[in-house]
């Protein structure tokens, strides 16, 4: 029914364009001659009006044709634009040249200057009917706007194109709440006239001022592709207004001409991070994944699913992805068979602790090139059962490893932590047993070159505390943090992926890569800011607990063991640690002990992997 009537509607609202379109041909007509005269009819020469009259329903069915074929009929109107105006323009001024020639095949003299007076009147008419409509939804909007308690006044930086057509779309509907008071931009040539009716009324520093005189409750900042240093500056001014804070997506995601609220994200904490995206060089990568039949391991996690992203980016041969979550992998299977419809993609589930089922997929697809993801990574939960960080973190990546060795696999990649150097927990200790196993089946079966990747804590990804922050800001508080004083070394999910990429290109064997993440940043701080970027006050609006550190939680992290040293790699953020000497023999006889007594569930497994990691502490309060 509602079908019925909005088509109804639309029929209606075209006639009634049709019938405005007939009578406005005929007044321009007329009006053109008639002010040609001076507006006086005795001045009109003799039989000059005869001669309109015969050519009127001519003229009034070309024009509508061409009407037509410029799509005056269709556009929607609410939303017209300079595009629609060109539109306008051309359909009349064709019509206008039609005219002429018409007139002169059938020999009907008309004074020159009628011609340019009836385009001028036409193009009124008809960009009168059309903007007009425009025109009074957005007064209406407007004066609903600022007599209603709901409004949001609203600051726009940035005064560019991408400005423009978000100020636009918000004066022009009538759901959208936000009214833009004021904006601010950096170009001094700017600041003190306006962009559609708002006042530009400063550059950043003006921010905390124009919030305060104009109450502003919400920030757009619409630059886009701004450069990080930037961002970062505008948003330490802006989180301290009090405001909500939202963005516009990189030009790269939008087009200008669909600049939309809708467009604009929330601001996340990686925007505020003090160091710039890990930068690789995509030839490289090309160059060895391309044509290659590639596997992942733990394929539906955080990293392991953009992993899969980045590779089917690059023309694999076949993409293999392992994982024991379904629901996860099949999501990731989706989104690559939606995104790359020709990429040969094998999906499959199954345990890297099952050898059999490991070496049944090592044997039918023989994957060139392995990304090792699939770990348990839960510090507090991993403290409660030490048993299965060691079977799935140490035996799942043994069952790997042998399986590249055996099956011929040209590379493999590790995906370490920080957590591996000095650990004080036992995933950090179980990670890095994995280290020491990837080094040793390098020295073992140098035919496959095996390296690990080693990095801090990963923004947004599964069980990460960002998005346990928001979950708790979003209902309200409290935030909780273990420690004021605890820090940790931060970067996005992608940027770990260019560094296990890139690690692939590098790899020669024996490596532990390591990224150079800037400085540590305090977990107390990532809370304040976050909650200061939803636009509340932290200790006021959202209380902040502190809880205490967690069993095998240290307040700080380490990158790299000291007398593991550093050497550079092409790549300035990248850097490779020089391995441990261990004695292989002593370690595999305690790796098979480690094995038997994970599968007795041993309650001594802390001092059983303190014995292999003399480096591992096991803290106190570790069960």
């Amino acid at each position: 029914m509602m079908r019925i009537i909005e088509d109804y509607s639309k029929l209606l609202r075209r006639l009634a364009f049709l019938v405005y379109d007939i009578l406005a041909i005929a007044f321009s007509m007329y009006m053109a001659l008639i002010t040609r005269f001076e507006f006086t009819m005795k001045n009109v020469e003799k039989g000059l009006g005869k001669s309109l009259n015969s050519y009127l329903f001519i003229n009034i069915a070309v024009t509508l044709v061409i009407f037509f074929a410029f799509r005056l009929y269709s556009s929607l109107w609410q939303y017209a634009s300079i595009q629609e105006l060109v539109s306008v323009v051309l359909a009349c001024g064709i019509s206008a040249l039609l005219q002429i020639a018409g007139m002169v095949m059938l020999e009907i003299h008309m004074p020159r200057s009628y011609y340019v007076i009836y385009f001028f009147y036409i193009t009124m008419m008809i960009a009168l009917s059309r903007f007009s409509y425009r025109g009074l939804r957005i007064i209406r909007n407007n004066l609903h706007g600022d007599f209603s308690k709901t409004v949001i006044p609203t600051m726009v930086i940035g005064a560019g194109d991408s400005a423009s057509y978000l100020i636009k779309d918000i004066k022009g509907s009538r759901l959208i709440k936000n009214r833009v008071k004021c904006v601010i931009d950096a170009n001094p040539k700017k600041i003190g006239s306006s962009i559609l009716g708002v006042p530009i009324v400063g550059n950043d520093t003006r921010i905390p001022w124009a919030a305060e005189k104009y109450k502003i409750q919400e920030i757009f900042i619409a630059i886009p592709n701004l450069p990080p240093s930037r961002r970062r500056a505008i948003l330490e001014i802006c989180k301290n207004t009090g405001c909500r804070l939202r963005i516009l997506p990189s030009m790269a995601q939008i087009i200008n001409e669909k600049v939309k609220v809708s467009a604009l994200r929330d601001v996340e904490i990686e925007d505020l991070l003090g160091r710039d995206q890990v930068k690789v060089n995509i030839e490289e990568l090309i160059g060895y994944i391309k044509d290659r039949v590639v596997m992942v391991t733990g394929g539906g996690g955080s990293i392991g699913s953009e992993l899969c992203r980045q590779i089917a980016a690059h023309g694999p041969k076949q993409l293999i992805i392992f994982d024991i979550y379904e629901n996860s992998t099949y999501s990731i299977q989706l989104e690559l068979r939606k995104k790359y419809p020709e990429l040969n993609l094998a999906t499959l589930i199954g345990s890297v602790r099952n050898v059999n089922r490991v070496n049944s997929i090592f044997e039918e697809y023989r994957p060139e090139i392995v990304f090792h993801a699939a770990a348990h990574k839960h510090v507090p939960l991993m403290e409660d059962s030490p048993n299965e960080a060691i079977k799935n973190n140490v035996f799942g990546t043994y069952n790997v490893a042998k399986a590249a060795a055996t099956y011929g696999t040209q590379k493999m990649v590790l995906i370490s932590t920080d957590k591996a150097v000095n650990p004080t927990n036992i995933m950090g200790a179980s990670k890095r047993i994995c280290e020491m196993v990837i080094q040793s089946m390098e020295r073992k079966y140098p035919e496959t070159s095996y390296v690990a990747v080693r990095f801090g804590n990963v923004l947004g990804s599964n069980g990460s505390v960002i998005p346990l922050f928001k979950k708790q800001i979003a209902e309200g508080g409290p935030v909780t943090v273990t420690d004021r004083n605890i820090i940790r070394y931060f970067m996005t999910i992608p940027e770990a992926v260019s560094l296990v990429l890139q690690a692939g290109a590098y790899a020669k064997g024996g490596e532990i890569f390591v990224l150079d993440m800037g400085e540590p940043v305090k977990i107390d701080d990532l809370a304040r800011n976050l909650i200061k970027l939803s636009g509340y006050e932290p200790e006021i609006d959202i209380p902040i607990v502190y809880t205490g550190l967690r069993p095998g939680e240290k307040l700080y992290e380490e990158c790299l063991k000291a007398e593991e040293g550093l050497e550079k790699t092409d790549n300035n953020l990248i850097f490779i640690g020089k391995p441990l000497e261990f004695d292989e023999k002593k370690f595999y006889e305690a790796l098979n002990e480690l094995h038997t007594a994970a599968e007795k569930e041993t309650g001594d497994m802390r001092h059983m992997v303190q014995a292999i990691v003399p480096s591992y502490t096991i803290k106190e309060d570790g069960k």
